[in-house]
């Protein structure tokens, strides 16, 4: 049984691909994170090598061992920790070395499956080395060997190796789709249920987590308490802020892009106010406080803001640097007029 929830598309492709023996020797999943790329990947797998007539079944020893990432022929890579020491910096590339050590394992022989199937997370991390490292694997395809490359942006990988993978875009589901799954799969109560699936924006895995994990709406609904005090704060606690999340882009730079999202969501939740919308906001259980801070601006400043912001995450990604971004990104949000 597929786990991943609303990619009926794409399963039917690796179905049809599968039940005729023709399955790719590289695949290259994109969509945004939390879409389900790496449930998809391991469903995969699960399939590749299950031990039941109708794959993935979920339930034979190589399934389940694969769920628990126990399986000795499927490896998952990606960025690492180190866990020795608390100073240790966050790896923000997939280096050579660990593509080197993926292409000794993908020379030997399956141990316990039929295929040997290794998955790629975040391979916009490569790191030049590393990718071109890969090119030579892709270009070289082993019999019984299966790559899965996750990227949220294939535009970040070089052209090249593109070029070598067969391409499945994921989408983000509609929010009523993401709801009623919530409601079925997971039995989660409607209300919240409603406000998940508004907030996840069709990506299913971060509602179940959150659905899961209290601790994430209460990090969310803290990030908004500040985003909305910066609106009514000077320059100086401004550019504290900018500089307390440079320091956090540099050891962890996603938390950061989540951020900017969560400002992104909440001035177009702005925009949608004050244009009478407010029916199609994301954050429904803010919408007194959006009226509120809506009356302070005016469509055109909302607008500014938002290009403001969709700027700032364009030139974050292309590593320019994460002060001054920020620093100027706090100059371009209007004072809230009180």
């Amino acid at each position: 049984m597929w786990q991943v929830v609303g990619q009926h598309r794409v399963v039917s492709l690796l179905q049809r691909s599968l039940e005729k023996g023709v399955a790719a020797h590289a695949y290259l999943l994109v969509g945004p994170p939390h879409v389900g790329k790496m449930t998809l990947a391991s469903n995969l797998a699960q399939a590749l090598n299950c031990e039941a007539e109708e794959p993935p079944c979920s339930e034979c020893a190589s399934c389940q061992k694969i769920a628990l990432g126990k399986h000795a022929d499927v490896q998952i890579i990606g960025l690492t920790q180190n866990r020795d020491s608390a100073e240790a910096k966050p790896q923000v590339e997939i280096s050579i070395d660990q593509i080197r050590q993926m292409q000794h394992s993908a020379s030997l022989p399956p141990f316990e499956g039929r295929y040997k199937v290794f998955i790629i997370d975040k391979a916009e991390r490569l790191s030049t080395e590393a990718a071109n490292c890969l090119l030579k694997a892709l270009e070289e395809p082993v019999d019984k060997v299966i790559f899965i490359l996750l990227t949220t942006s294939d535009r970040l990988l070089p052209a090249t190796v593109v070029s070598r993978c067969q391409r499945l875009e994921l989408s983000p589901m509609a929010a009523t789709e993401v709801e009623a799954a919530l409601n079925s799969s997971w039995g989660i109560e409607p209300q919240k249920a409603k406000l998940l699936a508004r907030l996840c924006h069709g990506c299913p895995g971060w509602a179940v987590s959150a659905a899961l994990d209290d601790d994430l709406l209460k990090l969310r609904a803290k990030r908004l308490d500040r985003l909305f005090d910066i609106t009514d704060a000077d320059y100086e606690e401004r550019f504290a802020y900018a500089a307390q999340l440079a320091t956090q882009f540099s050891q962890t730079r996603g938390s950061v892009e989540e951020e900017l999202d969560l400002w992104l969501d909440s001035w177009r939740d702005l925009l949608l106010v004050k244009a009478e919308c407010s029916d199609i906001i994301t954050n429904v259980d803010r919408l007194a406080r959006l009226i509120e801070v809506a009356r302070s601006y005016s469509l055109t400043q909302i607008k500014a803001v938002i290009s403001s912001l969709q700027a700032a995450g364009e030139q974050l990604r292309q590593n320019a640097n994460p002060r001054l971004v920020l620093e100027v990104l706090m100059l371009n949000i209007p004072r809230r007029c009180i």
